[in-house]
């Protein structure tokens, strides 16, 4: 049964049958009041506190038996264990890819565990968030690779308090305001970058250009295309799996979101594969699925490197992307990598009038709203289709209004 422990004096009933305090042998050291009282798992618990504060403690005890009774009770002990052992726990536990694993793995090492590593769970508070916060400010880390370590180490701390280490998530106060999302405008390529970008690009890998700008492909997807994905039946192609490098090793894996999707395969991309397989035979190449253990899976797949092994961006990249880009006099950095090909495939597409759930559908992405966010700035040829569709629309009225000759009855404004 819970209760309060006086460790200082005893409570004794003399002759006259009065109650006085008798001092115990340990009268004056350490802390005199004990809470004692039985956890939820059945573990007897206590906490100390010092002389002049049995209030407090009367308190405390009030407040464990009510989160008790509601359900809340969080052992004072569980909040002992430092951030970096409940976050390593936590890494090798969760059931995201091995691909985010390493990433967040690599974040927490090189930005969070330096500062919050060592500090109990209990003892993180709003004040240690955000004098962390100004640190990575200080760093000079851009206000979207903040936004993401904030959103690693809170969705951390939300398991805590899933696992009852601690009480409450301090991101969750109004005084900690995440970096404000400032989005990087994507530019896309002009039809004559790209095509004299593909004129560059070595005769055997010429097709990538094809499946990343005519058919919105990631880089990973477009490795991994097999003759097997084009549908016999329409001009589709099957996006069905993608070529991932997972710690030094290929894997084939689902694309990106785990779904597989359809997209519309124009006949020009469809005739530069069939030229590129007569040049270069589709080979067949056996790797693990889904995980560096899995099972062997072997695909026919239209790009290899000479020796017939599959394709990897460690191998790609800096072999072949990087000397066309330096190749063609285009600026060598991010805004030019191969994505930049899926952004040129968005553009050509929206120039097109094709809508945002279309091509949001195509490019694989999980939200329109995404789709929207990211491309929004690329719709100013709507605006002109608008302005051709109104300018028609009000010449039509004009000639109606012209039209009639007077005195034919109509009234006129």
């Amino acid at each position: 049964m819970a209760h309060i422990v006086d460790r200082w004096y005893r409570a004794i009933v003399g002759p006259d049958g009065k109650s006085r305090q008798e001092p115990k042998p340990e009268c004056g050291q350490g802390m005199r009041y004990r809470v004692r009282y039985i956890a939820p798992d059945g573990k007897e618990k206590s906490q100390s506190f010092p002389d002049k504060k049995k209030r407090e403690a009367q308190a405390f005890l009030a407040s464990v038996q009510a989160d008790i009774l509601k359900g809340t009770y969080v052992d004072p002990d569980a909040g002992r264990i430092t951030f970096k052992q409940y976050a390593d726990e936590w890494l090798a536990a969760t059931t995201t890819d091995v691909l985010t694993r390493d990433r967040i793995e690599y974040e927490l090492r090189l930005h969070v565990y330096p500062v919050l590593g060592h500090k109990a769970m209990a003892s993180i508070q709003p004040a240690t968030i955000r004098a962390w916060a100004r640190g990575l400010q200080e760093k000079g880390l851009s206000a979207g690779y903040r936004r993401v370590l904030f959103s690693d180490v809170s969705m951390i701390l939300n398991a805590a308090v899933d696992d009852k280490k601690i009480v409450s998530n301090p991101f969750s106060v109004r005084s900690i305001q995440r970096p404000k999302h400032v989005p990087n405008k994507v530019v896309p390529w002009s039809v004559d970058r790209l095509t004299a970008f593909r004129a560059k690009m070595p005769d055997r890998y010429r097709v990538t250009v094809d499946l990343g700008a005519g058919c919105g492909l990631r880089q990973g997807e477009i490795f991994a295309v097999s003759p097997d994905d084009l549908d016999a039946t329409r001009p589709i192609l099957h996006v069905s799996r993608q070529i991932k490098l997972v710690r030094g090793t290929m894997i084939f894996a689902l694309p990106k979101g785990g779904k597989t999707r359809e997209v519309p395969l124009p006949d020009s991309v469809a005739r530069r594969l069939e030229a590129h397989a007569k040049q270069y035979a589709p080979v067949e190449v056996t790797l693990p699925w889904g995980t560096s253990t899995g099972d062997p899976v072997a695909v026919k797949v239209y790009l290899t490197l000479p020796d017939g092994t599959a394709l990897s961006r460690s191998k790609f990249n800096p072999g072949v992307w990087r000397p066309t880009i330096r190749a063609t006099g285009i600026p060598e950095d991010r805004r030019n990598g191969m994505h930049v090909l899926r952004h040129t495939y968005a553009s050509v597409l929206l120039d097109a009038g094709e809508s945002i759930k279309a091509l949001s559908a195509y490019l694989g992405h999980a939200d329109p709203g995404f789709t929207l966010r990211t491309y929004t700035h690329l719709l100013p040829s709507s605006e002109d289709r608008t302005r051709r569709a109104i300018d028609k629309a009000f010449g039509e009225v004009r000639a109606a209004d012209d039209g009639p000759e007077a005195g034919d009855g109509l009234e006129t404004a």
